[in-house]
């Protein structure tokens, strides 16, 4: 099982907060990108709406999203379409570069008038490939982000580590990685 080689919840302020989460996997940055924009293969389905990750897609291009959805209910009425989440927004993406930024909130943030935005970083080093994530949120809040911090940040320590159980387990004798605030 690979380890986020670090993961902290680099800042929180009543405007908002940032999390940073780190993982180094015995994989090429090609293959763990194959697996990134895949999330129906590693997000966790208890972080989904409909309760299941094959639910989920994204859409590998700006203007794309990453998206769920919503199956329809057998008492559906005629004709009624099915429906569907929009959990983030995508901005920039550069497979070359390893590099897929969004904007949205996730989870309880979608409801909260705040500006979140996800860059994850994927980065050859030595035999495999690092994985970064950050995810900046700032804006008008209705609850308290010191006690939602904690929770965001929870959540994709856990997506983190099922993306890089999925793209290739732990490198060896990893070691610790220093963080950028």
């Amino acid at each position: 099982m690979a380890s986020p080689a670090r993961a902290e919840l680099s800042a929180s302020t009543d405007a908002g907060f940032v999390s940073d989460h780190a993982a180094t996997v015995a994989a090429e940055p090609a293959a763990v990108w194959k697996v990134l924009i895949a999330p129906n293969q590693w997000w966790s389905p208890s972080h989904t709406y409909s309760g299941d990750a094959a639910n989920l897609y994204l859409d590998a291009q700006a203007t794309g999203c990453f998206c769920e959805k919503l199956p329809k209910p057998a008492d559906a009425p005629e004709g009624q379409r099915m429906g569907s989440v929009e959990h983030m927004h995508v901005v920039y993406i550069d497979p070359q570069r390893g590099v897929l930024r969004m904007t949205g909130g996730l989870g309880p943030l979608q409801g909260e008038a705040v500006h979140g935005v996800l860059t994850i970083t994927l980065k050859k080093v030595g035999d495999g490939t690092q994985i970064k994530w950050r995810y900046a949120v700032g804006g008008v809040w209705q609850a308290k982000p010191a006690e939602l911090a904690p929770l965001v940040d929870k959540v994709l320590a856990e997506q983190v580590q099922r993306l890089a159980d999925k793209a290739g387990g732990p490198m060896p004798d990893s070691a610790p990685l220093k963080l950028a605030p």
